[in-house]
């Protein structure tokens, strides 16, 4: 009986909040560089490596930028700051999930 209610419960999850179920997140802690690629999109690197792709439409980055994670977890909807201005994080990609 309780693993009915459990899988119910994670079935309910997925058909009300997708959005939660679905939402990536990275540890971009270890990240060395970043690179700016268009008005919207950061690429986080650990040395020569991509490890975190992040799409941010509502605001506009410029590559002379100065980019601050507020944390080392990030998921879809957190903020980052960029020029001491916060921006809502649209969407995290892994590096094995995205193609640089």
């Amino acid at each position: 009986m309780r693993k009915k209610r459990l899988l119910l419960l994670s079935l309910a999850m997925l058909l009300f909040s997708p959005s939660l179920v679905f939402s990536d997140c990275m540890d971009i802690g270890r990240y060395t560089s970043y690179y700016v690629q268009g008005a919207h999109t950061i690429i986080f690197y650990t040395d020569s490596w991509p490890i975190a792709y992040f799409d941010i439409p509502y605001c506009s980055i410029n590559p002379s930028s100065m980019i601050r994670p507020v944390k080392n977890y990030v998921c879809d909807g957190d903020k980052i700051f960029m020029d001491n201005e916060a921006c809502t994080i649209m969407s995290v990609y892994s590096s094995s999930t995205r193609s640089f």
